[in-house]
């Protein structure tokens, strides 16, 4: 019997994993996929406080050295539910794997939903990027592209019109989705290019991107861009948990401040979670408070 079971090995899950054990508590750690969560896909973080510069793997390597130092327990291991019992939860593992614990912190994180285009993946970090805030300083005086009609994407596409010497923002319709007032905005930026009705076919470079294929209403083109960022949306991993949750329309967790789901004893962190901001930075203040919040709950019951 584990004091808490944390699913979810990304940044949010390793911190709370850290603050549960200065705390005393017993640890488990589940992890389906990779240590560290996507913040392995960078080639360079430079927005995290105390690091000039790291890479996204090294520093997802340091932050589960430290959960593992404080004493927490790591499994490589795909939660697949958790079955409230009377003295406490089981978590049950695609394996088959069984863990019992008296608290639950869902740190599962979400995915960034991909185009599904030939070497999508392998691009990835050379070229191709889901986060305009974490990747576009590295692409200042370069020319970018955007793919995306919702608001996420016009903030996007403002941002890196900051500082990059072209921007095309390609959607699939002929107008956007997201808010006027941001369309407007960049409809005033010289260096904004709407591609619109038009979708992105072929991804241009062999070992770094160097432009992208597109067909803009039956007719192919082709844009010479250093960096393509995708922005059409997220999919949170909460489908396996969503009795436990009280999830929006688009499946991420709604919890309070103190990130408390709606059963007694599970909590909630990181990009799973709904919220307006999800960072490095962000997924770690989850974690610490979904951990601080588990403690007082454990200290009472």
């Amino acid at each position: 019997m584990y004091d808490i079971v944390i699913i979810g090995g990304g940044p949010a899950g390793l911190t709370a994993a850290v603050y549960a054990r200065r705390a005393g508590k017993t640890v488990l750690v589940l992890e389906k996929n990779t240590f560290g969560g996507q913040i392995t896909w960078s080639p360079r973080v430079e927005n995290f406080p105390g690091f000039a510069s790291i890479t996204g793997i090294e520093l997802g390597d340091r932050m589960l050295a430290q959960a593992m130092e404080q004493g927490a327990e790591v499994e490589l291991e795909e939660a697949s539910a958790v079955r409230r019992d009377a003295d406490g939860m089981t978590v049950l593992c695609a394996s088959g794997a069984i863990f019992r614990t008296r608290a639950v912190i869902l740190a599962t994180g979400a995915r960034p939903r991909m185009l599904g285009l030939p070497r999508e993946a392998e691009l990835t970090g050379c070229g191709v990027s889901y986060c305009a805030v974490c990747d576009g300083a590295f692409y200042r005086d370069r020319a970018v592209a955007v793919v995306g009609g919702g608001s996420s994407a016009l903030q996007d596409a403002l941002l890196l019109s900051e500082t990059c010497s072209k921007v095309y923002l390609i959607h699939r319709r002929d107008s956007f989705r997201g808010e006027q007032r941001l369309t407007e905005a960049l409809d005033r930026r010289a260096n904004v290019k709407f591609v619109l009705g038009a979708q992105v076919t072929e991804l241009l470079g062999e070992k770094e991107l160097c432009g992208v294929a597109v067909d803009q209403r039956g007719q192919r083109r082709e844009l010479e861009v250093d960096g393509l960022f995708i922005a059409i949306g997220g999919e949170p991993d909460n489908a396996a948990f969503a009795l436990l949750l009280c999830l929006d329309e688009s499946g991420y967790a709604e919890t309070g401040e103190d990130c408390a789901a709606p059963v007694p004893g599970v909590f909630v962190a990181g990009d799973c979670r709904a919220k307006s901001v999800r960072q490095l930075t962000t997924a770690v203040s989850d974690g610490a408070v979904a951990a601080v919040s588990a403690l007082h709950w454990l200290d009472q019951n």
